[in-house]
């Protein structure tokens, strides 16, 4: 017994070496993607503590967590011949982790690279003014187009969102100017209608007082007495000229 203890501890040690290379421990978030001899088998394996045949097996690990991935600045040309750089955001996971391993050799390299031709595509159909108003609406068209497109690799696109267009300083120029004229048309149409307004009340103050003459020389006498709180040397007082007509006709 004592010639063959050798063998059977090296034994022991490679049963023990096969063993550690076998036992996996998938986290919550992971699927293991096993091939056997090269093949594929049906389902992936985990959660949890799994056995994999080394070396007959091998596995390839598969996180389920959504990604967020940060695309980066893209020079779009927009319908109207605008010049821009834009960047976003693409949230993502992976549903199907035999999909996201046989169809595509990296889905992350992929689903980064599509983002930015849809992101370039999608975004130069439109103008500036679209880009910059309907923001939420281009969101959710290229969050249909990236998910039409990724599902056969086994992911789902969550959300995309544009997060910064960076205009030319001649464009930022020019749509200040724009903002300007807008802010100045405006303050004139409602100078405008506070002038309109004020002039309705006059006629209505001017009718009133047709009616009742007396109510003129009151309101001569309110207006002295407004000059006369201000503590003023010099004092103006309108004299209609209706007061004259009489020395006039004599």
């Amino acid at each position: 017994m004592e010639a063959f203890s050798p063998v059977v501890l090296f034994g022991i040690l490679v049963i023990i070496i096969w063993l550690f290379n076998s036992i996996n421990v998938l986290r919550e978030y992971e699927r293991g993607v096993i091939f056997r001899l090269g093949r594929l088998l049906p389902e992936p394996k985990g959660p949890g503590l799994i056995f994999v045949f080394w070396p007959i097996d091998k596995i390839v690990k598969v996180p389920l967590r959504t990604v967020a991935l940060d695309v980066p600045p893209q020079d779009i040309i927009t319908r109207d011949n605008v010049s821009v750089k834009v960047n976003a955001v693409v949230y993502f996971r992976v549903i199907n982790a035999i999909k996201a391993i046989v169809e595509v050799e990296n889905y992350l390299y992929a689903t980064s690279q599509l983002s930015q031709t849809t992101l370039r595509s999608v975004l130069g159909e439109v103008a500036l003014d679209d880009l910059l108003s309907r923001r939420e609406t281009l969101n959710v068209k290229l969050q249909n187009i990236l998910d039409q497109h990724t599902d056969p690799w086994g992911i789902k696109v969550a959300l995309v969102e544009v997060k910064q267009v960076d205009l030319p300083q001649e464009m930022q120029r020019a749509m200040a100017k724009q903002a300007e004229a807008e802010r100045e048309k405006r303050a004139k149409i409602i100078h405008a209608d506070g002038e309109f307004q004020a002039a309705e009340k006059l006629a209505e103050a001017a009718a009133v007082i047709t009616q009742q003459p007396v109510a003129i020389q009151l309101r001569y006498l309110q207006t002295l007495t407004e000059i006369g709180v201000e503590k003023n040397t010099t004092v103006i007082f309108p004299v209609p000229i209706d007061i004259f007509e009489a020395f006039l006709k004599k």
